[in-house]
């Protein structure tokens, strides 16, 4: 990348030496990238997600613009993780969200981060439905926050789960079902002690 140096490298070892694990001539071996496939139909927005995610050093292998492609991609190039649009062609409606959630049911250990330009938790109940384990939901103008962004696909990667903090306050303040607690009234007038 353009103005950043890189490291001097080490000296290395004398070939008689004993390699500690996990070393190539001495030094530490440099983990994988983490492999996405990117899902949106949007391609300045598609463009936009995948250079984000380059210069953070992720492996973008591939690109879709419709949930069909997607799952193509993701069945093909076997990433560790999808990031999708959740509205995508051919409907526009939540078939990018159906594809995750069909990409997850081939390859299990796949994470997927799905992006909305929308305030909905109704979707993140349904890509949590299954476990939080690998699931990352966030708004799409969180992407705009590197830090945020990048972090969010390293946790699914790593199998832990990412939501917007919208998208939780908007679960937490949702109406509850009333259920046989609420049923109960206090004893009128009763002493139980």
């Amino acid at each position: 990348m353009i103005g950043l140096s890189q490291p001097e490298p080490a000296a290395r070892r004398p070939s008689s030496e004993p390699q500690p694990t996990g070393t190539v001539g001495g030094q530490m071996a440099a983990e994988a990238p983490i492999r996405i496939v990117v899902g949106e139909d949007e391609p300045i927005v598609r463009e936009g997600i995948v250079r984000v995610l380059e210069g953070a050093g992720f492996e973008v292998v591939g690109v879709a613009s419709d949930a069909e492609d997607l799952i193509r991609k993701a069945g093909a190039h076997k990433p560790d993780v999808v990031v999708t649009d959740i509205q995508m062609p051919p409907t526009s409606t939540d078939d990018g969200l159906e594809a995750a959630k069909k990409i997850r049911a081939a390859r299990p250990g796949v994470g997927v981060l799905v992006l909305s330009q929308y305030l909905e938790d109704r979707y993140a109940l349904e890509l949590l439905g299954d476990g939080a384990e690998g699931v990352g939901y966030l708004l799409k103008d969180r992407v705009g926050d590197l830090v945020v962004f990048t972090d969010a696909v390293r946790r699914v990667a790593a199998g832990g789960s990412a939501l917007d903090p919208q998208v939780v306050q908007r679960m937490v303040d949702r109406p509850r079902t009333e259920g046989p607690i609420d049923e109960l009234t206090p004893a009128s007038g009763r002493s139980w002690g």
